[in-house]
C-alpha cells in the first residue's frame, strides 16, 4: 500500500522553492552497522569535502535556503540546523559520522553525499498518511528525555511533518521522534528527500535514485517504489 504524503497549502506558500522525492520500500532487511554501511558513510564524507570546496556547510546555496525557511517560521537555523546541515559539520569532524543501524547509515550517506535532508520512517508506526503542515503548538511530540519518554509541543506556526498520532519530525527535518524512527526491525520504511530552490529538481531525484539502488543492494528482493513529487517551482 501506498502511504499518502501531503505538503498544506499553508508550507507552500512559507517555501514556494520546496519540493520533495519519496522512496518507498518493503521487505527491506535491516540490522547492525556493517562494515560495508561504515565505508558508504566515509565516502559520503569525502564527496561532500569536494563539493564543499573548502566552504562551510552553511555557505552552501542550497544550505542558505533551508537557513532562510527555518528563519522564516521562527526558528533560529544556527540553534536548529537542518538535518543535512547538522550531519555535514558531523562529517567533517575528525569524530566523523555516526553509525547507527544500516538503513540508517544508508540513507545518512545519501544525505551528506548529496547536501540534501533525508529522513527514514517506519511505515508500519505510522498511523494515517504524514502531513507537513505549520502547527497549532498543541499537537503533542513524544521524544526521550533524561532517558525518559517525555511529551513536547512544536511551537506555533513551527514547520513539522506529523500523522494521526501527533509530530514525527519538529522544525521540518530538525529531530525525529523515535516513535516511527527505523530500528533494526524494520521492514518497509518511507524514506523522504527535500530540497529547495536554488538545488535542481534532477539533482534530489538523482540522490533518490542513488538511495533505491543501496536499498536493493542490501536488502535484495525489496519493492521499491521512488515517487517523485510535483514541485512548486518550474523545472529548470
Amino acid at each position: 500500500m501506498t502511504l499518502s504524503l501531503t505538503v498544506s497549502d499553508e508550507v507552500r506558500a512559507l517555501a514556494p522553492g520546496f519540493t520533495h522525492v519519496a522512496v518507498e520500500a518493503h521487505g527491506l532487511v535491516n540490522g547492525p552497522s556493517t562494515e560495508e554501511s561504515s565505508a558508504l558513510l566515509d565516502d559520503a564524507a569525502r564527496r561532500l569535502a569536494v563539493r564543499l570546496e573548502g566552504r562551510a556547510p552553511h555557505e552552501d546555496p542550497h544550505i542558505a535556503a533551508w537557513r532562510e525557511v527555518y528563519t522564516a517560521f521562527g526558528s533560529k537555523p544556527s540553534r536548529t540546523r537542518n538535518s543535512a546541515e547538522a550531519l555535514a559539520k558531523r562529517a567533517l569532524t575528525d569524530a566523523g559520522l555516526p553509525r547507527i543501524n544500516l538503513l540508517v547509515d544508508v540513507y545518512n550517506a545519501i544525505s551528506v553525499a548529496h547536501l540534501v535532508p533525508v529522513g527514514g520512517e517506519d511505515i508500519d508506526r505510522i498511523e494515517g498518511g504524514m502531513r507537513l503542515v505549520r502547527a497549532t503548538g498543541e499537537e503533542d511530540f513524544v521524544t526521550v528525555a533524561g532517558g525518559e519518554e517525555a511529551v513536547e509541543h512544536p511551537d506555533a506556526g513551527e514547520v513539522v511533518w506529523r500523522d494521526d498520532a501527533g509530530v514525527t519530525c519538529r522544525r521540518w527535518n530538525w529531530r525525529q521522534g523515535p516513535r516511527t524512527r527505523l530500528t533494526e526491525e524494520t521492514t518497509s520504511g518511507i524514506f523522504l528527500l527535500e530540497s529547495m530552490a536554488p538545488m535542481p529538481v534532477a539533482e534530489v531525484e538523482q540522490a533518490a535514485t542513488e538511495l533505491a539502488e543501496l536499498l536493493e543492494k542490501f536488502s535484495p528482493g525489496a519493492q521499491i517504489e521512488v515517487r517523485p513529487s510535483t514541485p512548486v517551482r518550474q523545472r529548470p
